[in-house]
C-alpha cells in the first residue's frame, strides 16, 4: 500500500506487475477527498507514454527503486478508461467502474469518490500511527489484511487471497579495489666471458744453411748485443648502455562468478477450520 509519505518516491518511478513485467511509469496520484489517502496510482503506459492506466494504491508497494502492484500487466493495460476534469478529479461513476474492474467493493465510497491528482495536496496524518509515529511494516501488512477481507465479506467471492514474499536480487558496482604500476631499480651482479689473447716470447733456433750462412757472417765475431721485442696483450674494457626490452601495462578482465544470496521471506498459509455436531473440531492445513 502507498501512503503518504511515500508520494514523493514513486512518482516518475518504473511500475511493475507481479510478474515482474514493467507496464509504464507513475505520473499522477489520486487521492481520497476525505481522508487524503492515496487512492490510485496514473500510470503512463505505451511506447512513447501516450496511454494511462489506473491501478489501486491498496495493491501496490514501493521497493527500493520502483512500484510493485498485485495484477498482471494485461490485466491492468484494460482497465477502464476514464477521464479527469478540470479540477483534476475522477466522477463517481467512473471511479466505482474502476473499483468493479479491479474487485474492490465499492459500498461506503460514494460519498469520497472524486480524488484529487495532485500529489502536493497530500497531508501527513492519514499515513501516522495513533502516536505520530510513521507505521511499521507489519502493521501496514495488517491493514492491507483487514481491506481485503472487508472487501471479501461485501462480495459473493468465497475464495481467499494467499501471499508470499519472494526474494528480488539485483546487481551493483562498487570499488573493490586499487591497482597501479610501480618502476623501481633493481640492481644486480652480471659476469661475462671475454676471450682475450696476449703475446709471449719465444726462442726459435735455426741451424746454419746455405740460405742464411751470409747473414750469420755479417757481423763481428764475438760481440754482445740487445734486440727488443714489444709484446702486446687484450684487455676486456667494461662499459654500459640502456636499452628498452619491453613494455608492460595494467589491463583489466571481467572474471564471472556465482555468488549465493539468501535472505528471510514470509508467505501466508490458509487454514479450514471444520466443526460438526457431535465431533470435536477438525481442523485441516493446506497451502
Amino acid at each position: 500500500m502507498i501512503t503518504e509519505q511515500q508520494i514523493p518516491q514513486v512518482l516518475d518511478h518504473a511500475v511493475y506487475d507481479r510478474q515482474g513485467s514493467k507496464i509504464g511509469d507513475v505520473k499522477h496520484v489520486f487521492l481520497d477527498d476525505a481522508t487524503g489517502r492515496p487512492e490510485w496510482l496514473c500510470v503512463k503506459t505505451g511506447m512513447f507514454g501516450t496511454k494511462e492506466a489506473f491501478v489501486p494504491t491498496g495493491s501496490a508497494e514501493f521497493v527500493t527503486d520502483h512500484v510493485e502492484v498485485g495484477f498482471d500487466k494485461d490485466f491492468i493495460k484494460h482497465a477502464p478508461h476514464v477521464d479527469v476534469d478540470d479540477r483534476g478529479h475522477l466522477s463517481a461513476a467512473e471511479e466505482e467502474q474502476l473499483y468493479r474492474y479491479y474487485g474492490i467493493d465499492w459500498s461506503g465510497q460514494a460519498t469520497a469518490a472524486e480524488t484529487t491528482g495532485t500529489a502536493g495536496a497530500a497531508g501527513t496524518a492519514g499515513a501516522m500511527g495513533a502516536a505520530g509515529t510513521a507505521p511499521t511494516e507489519e502493521s501496514l501488512r495488517r491493514q492491507r489484511l483487514r481491506e481485503r477481507e472487508r472487501a471479501a465479506a461485501g462480495s459473493d467471492d468465497t475464495a481467499m487471497t494467499r501471499s508470499e514474499e519472494r526474494l528480488r536480487v539485483s546487481k551493483e558496482t562498487r570499488e573493490s579495489g586499487r591497482a597501479r604500476l610501480r618502476k623501481y631499480v633493481v640492481t644486480e651482479q652480471q659476469e661475462v666471458t671475454v676471450p682475450v689473447s696476449h703475446e709471449e716470447v719465444r726462442l726459435e733456433r735455426e741451424p746454419i744453411t746455405e740460405e742464411n750462412r751470409e747473414a750469420a757472417m755479417s757481423g763481428p765475431e764475438i760481440s754482445e748485443a740487445e734486440h727488443e721485442v714489444i709484446l702486446h696483450e687484450e684487455r676486456p674494457v667494461v662499459s654500459k648502455e640502456t636499452v628498452p626490452v619491453e613494455r608492460v601495462r595494467a589491463a583489466k578482465e571481467t572474471v564471472t562468478e556465482e555468488e549465493t544470496v539468501g535472505g528471510e521471506v514470509r508467505r501466508e498459509e490458509i487454514q479450514i477450520e471444520e466443526e460438526d455436531t457431535g465431533r470435536s473440531g477438525r481442523k485441516r492445513r493446506g497451502r
